[in-house]
């Protein structure tokens, strides 16, 4: 199965690419959206050894040369001080302003090297090629790059869209389950904001992504995939409902500063939208069956419901550092039905606090 997605606004456009197979065909992918015969690749020392060498004998047999910098894996590693060595790498390799850097990896890599392009001589073409999930239904799209600072994630960063993005779900097959299970949290996220029927169909067939049936991972990334180009076609730098992408998120992000990244960013979404869904059902907004289905799909994915033991104040110290407060407001994505999000900054802390605490059982 083979689906090529566009994403147009004013200011960009672009094409993702999601086929099985993709990777042994990159070359010829990529010679067809860049004029450079020169290609930067930004990995990580668990992706690289998997698929760089497939990657570049493919760019190779279509006339590329190829420069490969590698990262640390892990949140941990996502600074500004893990990027020298990305700078160095290709300010000694002489890349130009028409040299595409290309990000292969999961989130973390794509959001760092998107940095290092917007950045890189105030800006070089960037492409995406996701290997996780996670990153092929949400991070590679939209244009979001970004490293971490220890007062919250991804504070310093910046918008910088791709020229294309290459998806390969065949990749998947050696994806470690936990990473697989991290990547249907933003499954879930993107149909309870935007498609009702989508998320009844996620709860039937779930059991088919968590035994890595190819044809329907390939299905549920398009899927995904559409359901996020269209928000940001319509919201590309984030002022209005391309926020409806933070569902969970808020929580989340206070979640994987706080435990020091303990949590996978997939396990902190699905503590983060099992928390916004019981605020949801505390302002009238879902009602208690609907908060059971979003933690019963969440759980069928093997995402935690519960178990928190973190702090209560310093997680609502950390929502208070997260980039979507406004005004001293902190601004919450919430549920008013499935597949309607709604932004509320009315909510009172203590609310806040009791989803916390809700987390708890």
């Amino acid at each position: 199965m083979s689906s090529t997605i566009p994403i147009v606004s004013a200011a960009f456009r672009y094409d993702v690419v999601v086929r099985p197979g993709l990777l042994a065909e990159a070359g010829a992918a990529i010679a067809a959206v860049t004029q450079s015969r020169r290609l930067a690749i930004v990995t990580d020392s668990n992706v690289g050894p998997l698929y760089a060498p497939a990657l570049r004998a493919s760019l190779t047999a279509a006339g590329f040369q190829s420069i490969l910098a590698t990262l640390p894996p892990g949140e941990s590693h996502k600074t500004l001080a893990d990027l020298a060595g990305v700078y160095n790498c290709f300010l000694e390799a002489r890349i130009e302003r028409s040299t595409p850097i290309l990000a292969l990896g999961g989130g973390i890599v794509g959001d760092m090297a998107g940095f290092v392009a917007a950045t890189m001589m105030r800006g070089v073409p960037f492409i995406q090629m996701p290997t996780t999930l996670l990153a092929m239904v949400d991070a590679s799209v939209g244009g979001k790059t970004g490293v971490n600072h220890p007062v919250g994630k991804n504070l310093i960063g910046a918008f910088h869209q791709p020229i294309a993005v290459f998806i390969d779900p065949a990749v998947l097959q050696t994806l470690p389950s936990r990473e697989l299970h991290g990547g249907l949290a933003e499954c879930i996220k993107h149909d309870c904001i935007r498609d009702a029927g989508g998320f009844a169909a996620l709860e039937r067939d779930i059991s088919r992504a968590l035994s890595c049936d190819i044809d329907y991972l390939s299905q549920l990334v398009a899927h995904n995939v559409v359901i996020k180009a269209r928000v940001v076609e319509q919201d590309p730098l984030e002022k209005g409902p391309r926020a409806h992408l933070n569902f969970g998120h808020t929580f989340a992000h206070a979640i994987e500063t706080v435990s020091g990244h303990s949590y996978t960013h997939g396990q902190a979404v699905a503590l983060g939208m099992v928390a916004a869904a019981h605020l949801s059902q505390s302002l009238g907004l879902l009602d208690e069956a609907t908060v059971g289905r979003i933690r019963a799909v969440i759980a069928r994915a093997a995402l935690p419901t519960g178990g928190l033991k973190l702090d209560s104040p310093s997680l609502m110290g950390a929502m208070a550092s997260d980039k979507k407060v406004a005004d001293g407001r902190l601004r919450l994505v919430l549920l008013d039905g499935l597949g309607k999000a709604v932004i509320r900054d009315d909510v009172t802390l203590e609310l806040v606090r009791a989803a916390i605490e809700s987390l708890r059982k």
